[in-house]
């Protein structure tokens, strides 16, 4: 494969819009659990400084952690929508939800991080705790989040399927379809998982406090605390390996796999080089350079079955 072909590959009069069919969906449920999650933020701080309830003011700044890592996700959702169709990405922008997940997950870890070295603070040195504030403000955070977790949930994802072909003689053969392709919008994923450690470490709490009023277990709050800090560092740790995978190109190695089965299957051809990465929520490229008597027509041909591909460049040897 000389440098020609890939310059040619990549200058074909196509589009590299690999958002997915939900972007512009998920796009309105996350801005809608942002103001949500702001306007609960407020009230709480608000409240908190009328009352002199510190319970309230803790969780009305812990939410606004929250807040900033949603707003995040809205962020990237626009600026994905906004300069899709820029030269500027050789591949689009379909991996900046996934850019927007790595950051959300390494906030969501220093959430948890947190919670766990308060909860240990507070085992080790009990405070005085206010179970009617407390209890109050719990049951009103875990009503927000109960209702942007089903705003949230609701989303779908899709993507545009697209080959490009190209062989040593130049010929160009562009081909669009819609294609429906259940993939993984890391950018939703990390709003949802926000959203649902808020709910979880409410029902924890929940729990703890009202064990607190009635039944004098004061330790109990910051024991659930530190479940709740475990059970997020470990929603952080999957949602970072899944986004740090995207980001650095790794290969699905099933669909590597597949390809070049299907490609070597008739014994026509040898595959000398594969190149298989997400480029969007369910969207996957792949550089195929093969060497054998086959013509790229044919191989684009043993490959179009395969929807997850959604832009492939041919190359022959």
């Amino acid at each position: 494969m000389s440098p020609h072909d890939l310059i040619a590959a990549a200058d074909g009069a196509h589009d590299h819009d690999f958002l997915g069919a939900g972007h512009d969906d998920n796009a309105r449920r996350t801005r809608w659990v942002v103001l949500l999650t702001a306007a609960m933020m407020v009230g709480e701080i608000v409240a908190g400084y009328a009352t002199g309830s510190m319970a309230l003011l803790a969780d009305g700044f812990h939410m606004a952690t929250h807040a900033g890592a949603l707003g995040v996700a809205a962020l990237a959702y626009r600026y994905a929508r906004r300069h899709s169709g820029s030269a500027r990405y050789s591949f689009g922008t379909g991996k900046v939800g996934d850019l927007a997940g790595f950051a959300s997950a390494l906030v969501l870890g220093m959430v948890a991080l947190g919670i766990a070295l308060e909860s240990a603070l507070r085992l080790a040195s009990p405070t005085r705790v206010d179970f009617g504030d407390a209890t109050l403000v719990a049951m009103l955070g875990l009503a927000v989040n109960v209702a942007s977790a089903l705003l949230l949930s609701g989303g779908h994802h899709g993507h545009a399927h697209h080959d490009h072909d190209h062989d040593h003689d130049h010929d160009h053969d562009h081909h669009h379809r819609s294609h429906h392709h259940h993939g993984r919008d890391n950018n939703l994923r990390a709003a949802y998982l926000h959203v649902l450690a808020d709910a979880l470490t409410s029902v924890l709490a929940i729990g703890a406090l009202l064990a607190g009023r009635f039944l004098g277990w004061v330790w109990l709050d910051p024991a659930m605390g530190i479940v709740g800090a475990l059970v997020i560092a470990r929603w952080s740790l999957h949602l970072l390996r899944d986004t740090s995978c995207v980001l650095l190109d790794a290969s699905d190695p099933r669909l590597a796999q597949e390809i070049r089965a299907r490609v070597e299957a008739p014994g026509d051809v040898r595959v000398t080089d594969l190149h298989v990465w997400r480029v969007g929520p369910a969207a996957q490229a792949a550089i195929v350079e093969v060497s054998g008597s086959a013509s790229s027509e044919a191989i684009r041909a043993r490959l179009r079955p395969l929807g997850a591909i959604a832009h492939l460049t041919v190359a022959m040897r």
